[in-house]
């Protein structure tokens, strides 16, 4: 349920009060059963085993309970929250692994207070990773919305440094990732996969920059010839209006804002982070704690509400074809 003072278990609540409306697939929380009742005062149901979760979830919310969070105050986070939060993470992460469980869905943790305890991880994708045994950069994040998903090849880094990160090799990483994810997680069978360019109108065919000429169009050529149906670079200004959308199924970023901006402008309260490249189905809603409105029952839950069902519908698609 991630950081216990954040809005986590508040959106969690309000996604099981709308699972029937949602057509969600059954689901329990892990953490400290307390921050769901600090902040709902509907039906919740401590469990010992997630075996125990299909027959509470009809009329309670099941709370697989982890490590004592401490005082728990809304909007008032600390590192007893943060612990509960990591070993939360862990165990769930664990349950999906060994198949106790059939996705992982990450509510929203605070990483200043992760890092006090001692978590050494850009974020909860890379702990996860490293808990499935595969490296960090291997974990592809993309973010999905109803008719648009974006996949930022570069992350929380300065912009002045992106285009030293950007390599072929790296692209052409991402793009096989994220092919192969379109056609496990979302059933896919031929995916369409656009790049955007780094440098406005994708650099002018080289008058300002040539990232596009040395590395871009490279890594398109290299996917391409592997069968994979890569198309760019484009200019980033004209990859999101309502026709674009409807010629790729995922669009290649060149950094963070460059793909979270029209994700969010267009879908702020349905948007869903999904991390490719895994064993496991992970998804998360494409928002932080918000500390400042934990309690006051008015988060909105749609994005939490989207990151269940697609996570259920991922892992549906996975056992289908065996993957």
């Amino acid at each position: 349920m991630g950081d216990p003072a954040g809005i986590g278990p508040e959106i969690l609540a309000k996604a099981w009060m709308k699972r029937r409306d949602a057509g969600l697939p059954a689901f329990f929380a892990t953490g400290d059963v307390r921050a769901i009742a600090a902040v709902w005062d509907g039906p919740v149901e401590a469990i010992l085993h997630p075996d125990a979760a299909r027959g509470v979830f009809d009329h309670a919310l099941p709370v697989l309970t982890v490590e004592d969070g401490g005082e728990i105050v809304p909007g008032h986070p600390d590192v007893a929250g943060a612990r509960c939060a990591l070993r939360a993470l862990e165990l769930a992460a664990g349950l999906v692994r060994s198949g106790a469980a059939r996705a992982l869905v990450t509510a929203p943790v605070s990483k200043a207070q992760l890092y006090h305890i001692g978590f050494n991880y850009p974020g909860q994708t890379e702990f996860v990773a490293e808990r499935c045994g595969i490296a960090g950069e291997n974990a592809v994040m993309m973010l999905a919305g109803p008719d648009l998903r974006v996949v930022p090849m570069t992350t929380h880094v300065a912009l002045a440094d992106v285009g030293g990160l950007l390599s072929v090799e790296l692209l052409v990483s991402k793009g096989r990732a994220t092919a192969r994810g379109l056609t496990r997680n979302f059933g896919i069978a031929a995916p369409r996969i656009a790049f955007a360019g780094l440098n406005p109108h994708a650099g002018e065919s080289g008058a300002i920059g040539r990232e596009e000429i040395d590395i871009i169009a490279p890594a398109v050529a290299q996917l391409c010839a592997e069968g994979i149906a890569a198309t760019g670079p484009f200019a980033a200004d004209t990859l999101f209006h309502p026709r674009a959308r409807l010629n790729y199924d995922a669009v290649m970023c060149c950094y963070h804002d460059q793909a979270l901006i029209p994700i969010k402008t267009l879908y702020f309260d349905e948007g869903v982070n999904i991390t490719l490249g895994l064993p496991i189905v992970r998804t998360s809603p494409d928002h932080g704690t918000a500390f400042d409105i934990a309690g006051k029952n008015i988060a909105e839950p749609g994005a939490m509400i989207a990151a269940i069902r697609l996570a259920g519908d991922a892992a549906d698609r996975r056992a289908a074809i065996g993957a």
